[in-house]
């Protein structure tokens, strides 16, 4: 829900407009999006983004690390709800170290004897000074598929802005993020381990008073990117193996 590096401003967006219910996701933070990304593929009745970022979650170890930095292990708590909607046998954990970098990671351990396949994603909202001066780079000339446009596949051509409602999958991409921010005076970085796939999402004006909890203007203050495996990037997992996404996200001077 928030990383403040010392002598930075926030680097997370959060909304104002906290849910009390607790099912219902909190808008804002790094929403865990699993076993599947966005609707699901056969039954839309099923919750989007799958059942971890409403889910009950364990602390199962913390610790300090030499260099400073605070470890936090969690484990996904199994409930007949979750079982009822995706009844694979596995476990999930979360792995989160905060220092002067925010690095996540999320371990799927497929505990089957049949191979499972998962979408995922860190749905990460990025606070930024004012989303129409920012530039997303990393994501040149690559293929996308734009969800404003029926899903069209498209390709980037220079640096990713935002100027109106925004959804799109980066497909085949394993490189680094930078938003640059100069209303802010600063760019953040976003590396990743076990992605082949990032999303940009931004709800502009009218998605924003359709969702209800995004705040006046809101859109503005905010972009998320978001290290995934979504479409053709669905990872199958191996009886008894698992998979690991990783985000590492750090603040860095505007060069």
């Amino acid at each position: 829900m928030s990383f403040c590096p010392q002598n930075q401003s926030p680097v997370l967006w959060l909304s104002n407009f906290m849910p009390v219910d607790k099912n219902k996701p909190i808008r804002g933070g790094v929403p865990i999006c699993w076993p599947w990304f966005g609707p699901h593929d056969s039954d839309k009745t099923k919750p989007g983004h799958g059942v971890a970022r409403t889910a009950s979650w364990e602390v199962v170890k913390t610790a300090q690390l030499t260099e400073g930095s605070t470890q936090i292990v969690l484990e996904l708590i199994s409930t007949p709800t979750i079982e009822a909607l995706w009844s694979h046998s596995a476990q999930l954990q979360l792995v989160v170290t905060v220092g002067n970098t925010l690095t996540v990671e999320l371990i799927t351990h497929n505990l089957s004897e049949e191979s499972i396949v998962i979408g995922e994603a860190f749905h990460t909202y990025f606070r930024v000074g004012d989303v129409t001066k920012v530039a997303i780079k990393g994501l040149e000339n690559c293929e996308y598929l734009d969800k404003m446009d029926n899903s069209q596949q498209k390709q980037q051509i220079g640096d990713v802005t935002i100027s109106a409602q925004t959804d799109r999958v980066y497909l085949n991409t394993v490189a680094d993020c930078v938003i640059v921010d100069p209303a802010l005076n600063r760019q953040i970085r976003i590396a990743k381990q076990g992605s082949q796939s990032t999303v940009v999402w931004n709800p502009w004006e009218t998605q924003s008073s359709q969702l209800g909890d995004v705040g006046h203007q809101g859109y503005l203050k905010m972009v998320c990117v978001e290290t995934a495996n979504a479409v053709n990037s669905v990872v199958t997992i191996k009886p008894g193996g698992k998979h690991s996404l990783v985000t590492m996200i750090s603040v860095e001077a505007i060069d």
